[in-house]
């Protein structure tokens, strides 16, 4: 079935008696009630359904075909989450109106919860592993508190739609930013780390959210489709940043001033280090993007051995009203 844009918020009557003749299977509605909640793998299904891999395979091809599904490669795992577009919409309708109590509802979510309990256990024990690394770096400058207060002083407190996160991490701008946005999505290079965010994502309970396997230097995401890009030290990435801004968006760029602390190149994987105000507005004036505000983090203990974080905001200097009519309740102020 061709794809369709999630703009789209109606189907026609062959498209919904085809989604419903998809979901219209116990197994395949069960599917449907689990990921209306969060993403899974084929394995995570198989253990959560008590059935075989081939045809639980076999149930997510025929939701991916209705549309009702997409499917996310990421390494050697596949990734399957409801669908953004009218049939998402639908599937998630329908599953809203089935009683949280029925009993083979209830065992597959009890077994699920089982499942994301183990998950949340390895993450933690990958990030403990590396906390001494992490405990080092953020030593050097101020509160990631202060920081993430910083951020929300710049971008203020009106909602926007979409929300995409560059170098996601453990997911954490996804959780501050999680009563602003109406869906969001990181990506990152680091599965391991794609374990903690997805961890922390389920522990917060967002289910508008989905974090990605990526490569943030060549997105795989549409152009213009994102009201807010935030970048968090992987400021090469910054003209696929731009490329996924809508008309009238904004980028978050967070990253270090101008330093000399050369362990940072050697034991963090910092490619430069840190960043003048000028050079930053040569950059995105080069990408057609307005510096909106700059803003200094300067550590108390004003010593050569810390490190100031600037926040920069920009603004897509295109006009807004280039694209198509389209919901503008929750839109960028």
């Amino acid at each position: 079935m061709a794809k369709r844009m999630t703009e789209e918020k109606t189907l026609s009557v062959d498209d919904t008696l085809a989604a419903l003749r998809a979901v219209g299977e116990a197994t395949r509605l069960r599917l449907v009630a689990l990921l209306a909640e969060s993403e899974l793998t084929v394995k995570d299904a198989t253990a959560i359904l008590g059935q075989s891999q081939p045809r639980i395979s076999r149930h997510l091809k025929l939701l991916a075909e209705a549309d009702l599904i997409q499917r996310f490669p990421e390494g050697s795992w596949v990734y399957y989450r409801l669908a953004e577009g009218p049939e998402g919409q639908l599937a998630r309708g329908l599953v809203s109106r089935i009683s949280r109590e029925d009993p083979v509802l209830a065992a597959d979510q009890e077994r699920f919860q089982a499942i994301r309990k183990a998950k949340a256990e390895e993450a933690a024990a990958y990030f403990a592993a590396r906390a001494l690394t992490w405990d080092r770096e953020r030593s050097l400058h101020v509160a990631e508190e202060d920081v993430e207060n910083a951020m929300r002083v710049a971008l203020g407190d009106k909602p926007f739609h979409s929300f995409l996160d560059l170098g996601t991490g453990t997911g954490r701008l996804l959780e501050v930013f999680a009563d602003q946005y109406t869906n969001a999505l990181g990506i990152d290079a680091s599965h391991d780390m794609l374990a903690v965010a997805r961890a922390n994502l389920a522990k917060a309970g967002l289910t508008n959210t989905q974090v990605r396997h990526g490569d943030v230097y060549a997105l795989n995401v549409p152009p213009r489709s994102f009201d807010v890009v935030t970048i968090h030290q992987v400021l090469h990435s910054l003209a696929e940043a731009a490329r996924a801004l809508r008309p009238g968006g904004r980028l978050m760029i967070i990253d270090f001033a101008p330093h000399e602390l050369e362990f940072l190149r050697d034991k963090h994987a910092h490619r430069r280090l840190g960043f003048a105000h000028d050079q930053m507005e040569r950059w995105l004036e080069a990408l057609d993007l307005d510096l909106e505000q700059v803003t200094d983090l300067v550590p108390g203990d004003d010593t050569n051995s810390n490190l100031t974080v600037t926040l920069w905001l920009a603004r897509d200097r295109r006009i807004v009203t280039d694209l198509p009519a389209r919901d503008t309740s929750r839109e960028v102020a």
